[in-house]
C-alpha cells in the first residue's frame, strides 16, 4: 500500500488523530491498540479516523515518522555550528542517547523488529524518517567541519554512521532487552562523553 498516496493530511481534527494515536500506542503497543480506543483518545468517531488512515498500520508509520522527523529538527535546532566539534558532538549526542532510550522509539523499534514479515514497509519507513535523516544530517555538519579544517574525515557518511551507533554502547542494548528501564543522566553522560571521545580521537584534528 502506498502511505503518500493513501494519507490525507489535511483537516483540523488530523493532528487531534495522530496525537490520540500515539498515546494509545505508547500505552497499549501496536497490536494492543485498537481503532476504538484510538478515536476516543482523539476526540473523533471512527469514521473520521478511518477517512485519514484506512489503515492502523499506516497511522502507526504516521505516528513513528512524526516522532523521529521532531526528534530530528529539536536536534538540529540545538546545534551551534559556531561551537567546537566536541561541544557539538556532545549536543548531538546527548539528544540522540534520550531519544534512543525513551518509550517511544524503544516501542518503535520492537514493533519494526516484530512486524518486519508482515509490513517489511514499517521497517524502511523508519529508518528513512529516523536513523537515515539523523545520518543525513550528522553528514552536512561533519562535512562543513572538514571544510572548515576541524575534523578530518574522508568518507563523512561512515562517520555519521560510526557516531550513532557509538550512541548505542551499553544502555541501549540494556534497554532493548528489557534488563534496564530507567537511566539517570550520569549513565547517559558517561555514554555521551565515550562516545565523543572515541569519536574526536579517530576524526579529531
Amino acid at each position: 500500500m502506498n502511505q503518500s498516496a493513501t494519507i490525507v493530511r489535511t483537516g483540523r481534527k488530523f493532528s487531534q488523530v495522530l496525537e490520540g494515536a500515539r498515546q494509545v500506542f505508547m500505552r497499549d503497543g501496536f497490536e494492543g491498540a485498537s481503532v476504538d480506543d484510538i478515536a476516543r483518545a482523539a476526540n473523533v468517531s471512527k469514521a473520521t479516523l478511518y477517512s485519514y488512515f484506512p489503515d492502523k498500520r499506516l497511522l502507526f508509520m504516521e505516528v513513528a515518522e512524526t516522532e523521529c522527523a521532531r526528534m530530528a529538527e529539536r536536534a538540529m535546532d540545538d546545534i551551534n555550528k559556531n561551537e567546537t566539534p566536541r561541544e557539538v558532538l556532545t549536543t548531538t549526542a546527548t539528544q540522540i542517547v534520550s531519544f534512543l532510550l525513551s518509550d517511544f522509539a524503544l516501542q518503535i523499534f520492537r514493533v519494526c523488529v516484530a512486524e518486519s514479515d508482515r509490513f517489511p514497509e514499517l521497517g524502511r519507513s523508519f529508518y528513512t524518517s529516523g536513523p537515515e535523516m539523523g545520518q543525513k544530517r550528522m553528514s552536512e555538519y561533519l562535512r562543513l567541519s572538514v571544510d572548515r579544517g576541524e575534523l578530518k574525515i574522508d568518507d563523512v557518511k561512515m562517520a555519521a554512521e560510526q557516531f550513532s551507533e557509538l550512541c548505542k554502547a551499553k544502555l541501549w542494548t540494556r534497554a532493548v532487552f528489557g534488563i534496564q528501564s530507567e537511566f539517570s543522566q550520569a549513565e547517559i553522560d558517561e555514554i555521551v562523553t565515550h562516545a565523543v571521545d572515541m569519536f574526536m580521537a579517530r576524526y579529531g584534528v
